[in-house]
């Protein structure tokens, strides 16, 4: 049976269906959540319900606790109206006029950036293209029915071809694919543009962008989203990796440094190897930025990468004096990270 969804401050109303979440349905009426994974795991759909009761399907507890839960806070991704619900959510503009569609695609390139990351060159058919916000992601359809999420690394004004960044996961089924089997020219069917990590224009604030692994792909595509248009904002790129090998593509970044003077490029190392001879920073990324930062209140902070860094950075960040919707993120996650709450 249905149910009707008020979203407040907008006095929005939905019709959402048996068996949608508040996130489904939304969408569905063209009004566009903030959300990132759409799967339970990084929280960037978490807000507050006005009235009414919801249910939650699995999701991760480090995306919403029992205390947040008890305090009134959902997942809009995974929550299922018992009655009818009211909720505050305020609609990402930004994304407003941008179709999600699901379209074929091919194998251009198969490149490697280093011994573990693989870069895509994906090509649309013919006279088709991609309109996207620089950082949001693709669902990428796999032959088993499942999807696999990944950012768009390359910037919109660039977009010939969609280029995805993917490490080889040991035991991923769709990363081993991609290293192991996969040649040029196949076929693949994709869902997007999707999520709401993008850049606000709106804001004059300096920026800390803050990357593990390859969550450094979609910052990538917003620093040179940034750059061509101009933007002269303070910006501070902090990338973690474990180790030198990890650091698949400093080369760019530091580049950026050279040519333009408001961005700052800071690699740190978790693990640096001894024949990494490494004399840059160490320890955990969003350490650094704390050495760095004693008062983060007038800054926003961009958080990509996986969902511990991530939720440590918003803990120890908002602790710090970051308003906490100035902390925009997108949590890589693996099924493991799944777990009932």
């Amino acid at each position: 049976m249905s149910k009707h969804l008020h979203i407040e401050p907008g006095k929005q109303q939905v019709i959402v269906n048996e068996g949608e979440t508040i996130l489904d349905a939304a969408m569905r009426a063209g009004f566009n959540m903030p959300y990132g994974c759409r799967n339970g795991a990084c929280g960037a759909c978490k807000g507050k319900v006005l009235g009414g009761e919801v249910r939650h399907r699995e999701h991760s507890g480090s995306a919403l606790n029992k205390t947040e839960e008890a305090q009134g806070l959902a997942l809009f991704c995974c929550a299922e109206p018992i009655t009818d619900v009211t909720i505050e959510c305020r609609e990402v503009q930004a994304t407003k006029d941008i179709q999600i569609r699901t379209l074929p695609c091919r194998v251009e390139k198969i490149d490697r950036a280093s011994d573990d990351v693989a870069v895509l060159s994906l090509k649309l058919p013919t006279n088709e293209r991609l309109q996207f916000l620089a950082g949001q992601y693709i669902d990428i359809h796999t032959k088993d029915g499942k999807k696999r999420s990944f950012s768009l690394a390359n910037p919109p004004y660039d977009d010939e071809y969609l280029q995805l960044h993917v490490r080889l996961v040991p035991g991923g089924a769709f990363s081993e694919y991609v290293h192991n089997s996969m040649r040029e020219r196949e076929i693949l069917r994709f869902t997007g543009p999707l999520g709401s990590f993008f850049l606000r224009e709106d804001s004059d604030k300096p920026i800390i962008f803050l990357a593990s692994g390859t969550g450094f792909a979609p910052i990538k595509s917003i620093v040179e989203f940034a750059i061509r248009k101009g933007i002269q904002r303070e910006m501070v790129l902090y990338w973690g990796c474990r180790s030198l090998s990890d650091l698949y593509m400093p080369e760019l970044p530091s580049q950026w440094q050279v040519d333009h003077p408001n961005f700052t490029f800071i690699p740190v190392l978790s693990e640096p190897r001894p024949e990494d001879a490494w004399q840059g920073r160490t320890g955990f990324v969003h350490e650094a930025v704390l050495h760095d930062f004693a008062d983060l209140s007038g800054y926003q902070v961009y958080a990509c990468g996986a969902p511990v860094m991530v939720e440590a950075a918003h803990g120890s960040f908002t602790g710090r004096g970051l308003p906490s919707d100035e902390f925009f993120s997108d949590a890589f996650f693996l099924s493991r990270d799944l777990g009932k709450a």
